[in-house]
C-alpha cells in the first residue's frame, strides 16, 4: 500500500483572484486520504523573502491547507497563524509560482530537492524551458507561423508576410501582446505607428525578444483552453472575446463556455504530453485557435500557475477536480 505523502506548495497569492484553481485543487488534496499534509507558502510574505530570493532555502513561512481555505482578498490564508518549516520536510513540492520566476530560486529549489530526494511537481529545469513562449517552435507542425524575433529588422521582415501577433515570451493572461497591422502596432488598446512602436521596444526586442505569430482571423470563434494533468485530458474550454476585441483571455474581457477537443488536438496532445512529463511537468495548458482553413492550431503551452479547473468541472459536470488530484497522486506513486 502507498504511503500517504506530505505536500508543500509554492505561489504568490498577491495577483490571485477567486478564480484562481488553487483555491479549489488545494482544499481536494488536502482532503484526500493519501495527503498526510498539505502546507503552502507563499512569495508575497515579506517573511520569505530570502526563501524566494534564493538567498536562504533552509526554512520558509507556510500555512496549513484545510477545508476552510478559500481565497480572501488580503491573503489571510497565507499570512496569519503562518510557522517555519523546512524544505526537506515534504515528500512533494507542487510548484504554481507566477511569472516573475527567478532562475535562480528555481533551479535551486530543484537541486534542493534532487538532494532530499522529493519529488516536485512541474520541475523547474522544465519549467524554464517549457515557460518561454519561444518553445512552441519545437511544435512548428502544429502552429500557425511563427518566428522568435529580436530586432526591429526581424519584426519587419515578418510583419511584411503577414499581419502578427508578437508575444512577450514570458507575459501571461493576454498582458503585452501586440497586433501589427499595416503598419501599426496595437498594443493595450492604443495603437501606434510601427516604427513609433519599435522605437520604444528595441531594447525588450534585443534583451528578451517576442514570439511573432501569423494573426489568425478566426480568432473571434474562440481560443480554446485544454487541461492536461499526467499526460490524461480532464477538459477544455473555449474562451471567447468581447464582443469588440479579438484577445480571448477571461483577464483581457473574454468569456468562457464548455468545450470539447477535436482529433486534431488530441494529435497534439499525444506528441506533446509525453515530452512535458520526461521534464517533470505534470500539470499543463494548450490553448488552440482556428486556423485559416478550419482546422485547430496550437497557439500556447501554459506550464506554470495553471487555471480553468473548477470552471471547467463546473461547465462539463465531471469530476475534474478529483480527476486532476488522482492523476496527481498516480504521477507521485509512480515516479517516487
Amino acid at each position: 500500500m502507498n504511503p500517504a505523502l506530505r505536500f508543500l506548495i509554492l505561489t504568490d497569492h498577491r495577483d490571485h483572484t477567486d478564480q484562481n484553481s488553487l483555491y479549489a485543487l488545494a482544499p481536494r488534496l488536502a482532503a484526500d486520504p493519501r495527503c498526510a499534509v498539505l502546507h503552502i507558502a507563499s512569495r508575497g510574505l515579506p517573511a520569505n523573502a530570502a526563501f524566494f530570493d534564493a538567498r536562504a532555502l533552509t526554512q520558509v513561512q507556510c500555512a496549513v491547507v484545510g477545508q476552510g481555505f478559500a481565497y480572501q482578498p488580503a491573503g489571510e490564508v497565507f499570512t496569519h497563524n503562518t510557522f517555519p518549516a523546512a524544505l526537506a520536510d515534504y515528500d512533494v513540492v507542487w510548484m504554481r509560482l507566477p511569472h516573475p520566476a527567478s532562475e535562480a530560486f528555481l533551479l535551486r529549489v530543484e537541486a534542493a530537492a534532487q538532494a532530499n530526494a522529493q519529488l516536485i511537481i512541474n520541475r523547474p529545469s522544465g519549467l524554464l524551458e517549457t515557460g518561454n513562449k519561444a518553445y512552441l517552435r519545437h511544435f512548428a507542425e502544429f502552429c500557425p507561423p511563427l518566428a522568435l524575433v529580436q530586432s526591429p529588422a526581424e519584426v519587419y521582415a515578418f510583419a511584411e508576410r503577414f499581419a502578427a501577433v508578437l508575444k512577450p515570451l514570458y507575459a501571461h493572461g493576454g498582458n503585452g501582446i501586440v497586433k501589427i497591422l499595416n503598419g501599426s502596432a496595437e498594443e493595450d488598446g492604443q495603437t501606434f505607428p510601427l516604427a513609433t512602436w519599435l522605437a520604444r521596444r528595441t531594447a525588450q526586442l534585443r534583451n528578451e525578444g517576442y514570439l511573432a505569430m501569423k494573426f489568425l482571423d478566426r480568432v473571434t470563434e474562440g481560443d480554446k483552453r485544454i487541461l492536461v494533468v499526467n499526460g490524461k485530458v480532464l477538459g477544455a474550454s473555449l474562451r471567447l472575446p468581447p464582443p469588440d476585441g479579438w484577445l480571448c483571455n477571461v483577464a483581457q474581457g473574454g468569456r468562457s463556455v464548455p468545450a470539447e477537443i477535436d482529433a486534431v488536438e488530441q494529435k497534439m496532445i499525444d506528441v506533446i504530453a509525453p515530452l512535458l512529463l520526461a521534464k517533470g511537468v505534470v500539470f499543463f495548458g494548450m490553448d488552440t485557435l482556428v486556423g485559416d482553413d478550419g482546422q485547430r492550431v496550437l497557439s500556447e503551452l501554459n506550464t506554470l500557475s495553471i487555471g480553468g479547473f473548477p470552471q471547467a468541472e463546473a461547465q462539463s459536470g465531471r469530476p475534474i477536480l478529483q480527476q486532476a488530484i488522482d492523476e496527481l497522486f498516480n504521477y507521485c506513486y509512480a515516479n517516487r
